[in-house]
């Protein structure tokens, strides 16, 4: 059994077994530094943001629309990993490139027709694996089916945020 087999297997079956367990919730927090210099708390980890010169900032660290687009492949290469020994299907490593089009406008107002978020995002995915592209393009389906971050971006999710 691959690496993460048993523990997908076994957590997917305490799930379907026990949907009290199902949800979770995620927290972070952040503050500023100075200027657009962001530290953000994830569980005791500390992450910083900031914006390149051109937007306002002293690109001390990567942007926020740079960070959306590293979960997403994060994301994709960690459901890439844990459903490929689910599947039994043999995946050595697996990496990917992912680029965002964003059209500046939508974020300074500029245009009221234009959104502030990605118009598009394209990428790639690279395995080393010894599968056979058809075992690779049935994984790609399930990855595309059940990652979190990818569902993030396809579909509307409700947020609300408050003044406190």
């Amino acid at each position: 059994m691959a690496a993460f087999s048993k523990l997908f297997i076994d957590t997917r079956s305490a799930l379907a077994n026990d949907s009290a367990q199902a949800t979770t919730q995620f927290s972070v927090t952040s503050q500023g530094k100075d200027g657009l210099h962001r530290a953000v708390d994830i569980r005791g980890f500390c992450v910083e943001v900031d914006e390149p010169p051109a937007l306002g900032g002293n690109d001390r660290a990567p942007n926020p629309v740079e960070y959306a687009l590293a979960a997403l492949a994060t994301c994709q290469e960690i459901t890439y990993r844990l459903h490929a020994d689910a599947l039994g299907i043999p995946l050595d490593d697996v990496s990917v490139k992912l680029e965002g089009e964003l059209d500046l406008r939508g974020f300074f107002g500029a245009s009221s027709g234009v959104r502030p978020g990605f118009q598009k995002i394209t990428g790639s995915v690279s395995f080393d694996s010894s599968a056979s592209a058809e075992d690779l393009e049935r994984l790609k389906r399930v990855v595309d089916a059940h990652c979190p971050v990818l569902d993030l971006f396809r579909n509307a999710t409700p947020v609300q945020i408050v003044i406190a």
